[in-house]
């Protein structure tokens, strides 16, 4: 890492891990595989913002920690990057173990117990809606085909429409990232 820590992907240790690393990495990590319209990638950084204003837009009144946990839901693509469903589908159980171990030591080094299924589902819920607003907003699908894969299209105000969903530099994906860390840690 830039942090000059090295991290083990098949036996990570919370000691290893920096949020500076992850802003950095999620930052610069395409969704879509880079396949989106704009001068820049849609990146992982403003993907997971984007997941936790749609899960703050639903459930103003969640707690710091739990709204911290939603911005961090994809922060072990940081190191193993994203990758496309139907190809972690072929890949299997395997990547989706070294997903979670990564996850798993990322909660311990921010003091986040493992996440309760009521809020793993509202991760899923916010995580399938940002998916479905990416694929018709950057990625060209359309409604129809969306729906297939993502369910309804999510109700949404305008100004999560105007704040997310035009892609940033890397600089400013990074940058927002890890404010809205700071905000949500107490930092």
């Amino acid at each position: 890492m830039l942090s000059g820590r090295r991290l083990d992907l098949l036996d990570p240790s919370a000691l290893d891990i920096e949020i500076e690393d992850i802003a950095h990495g999620l930052a610069r990590v395409a969704r879509w595989n880079g396949q989106t319209s704009g001068a820049h990638i849609f990146s992982v950084a403003q993907h997971c913002l984007l997941v936790e204003a749609l899960t703050r837009f639903k459930v103003p009144r969640l707690d710091r920690g739990r709204r911290l946990a939603v911005l961090l839901h994809d922060a072990p693509e940081y190191v193993i990057g994203d990758m496309i469903s139907p190809f972690k589908a072929v890949i299997g159980d395997a990547y989706k173990a070294v997903e979670l171990r990564l996850l798993m030591a990322i909660h311990r080094r921010f003091g986040l117990p493992k996440s309760p299924p009521e809020l793993v589902d509202l991760i899923k819920t916010a995580d399938r809606q940002a998916a479905f607003l990416e694929a018709t907003r950057l990625a060209g699908f359309a409604i129809t085909e969306a729906r297939r894969f993502f369910g309804r299209p999510p109700k949404i105000s305008t100004a999560i429409e105007r704040e997310y969903l035009k892609p940033w530099p890397a600089e400013t994906a990074e940058a927002r990232y890890l404010d809205r860390f700071k905000k949500l840690a107490g930092e």
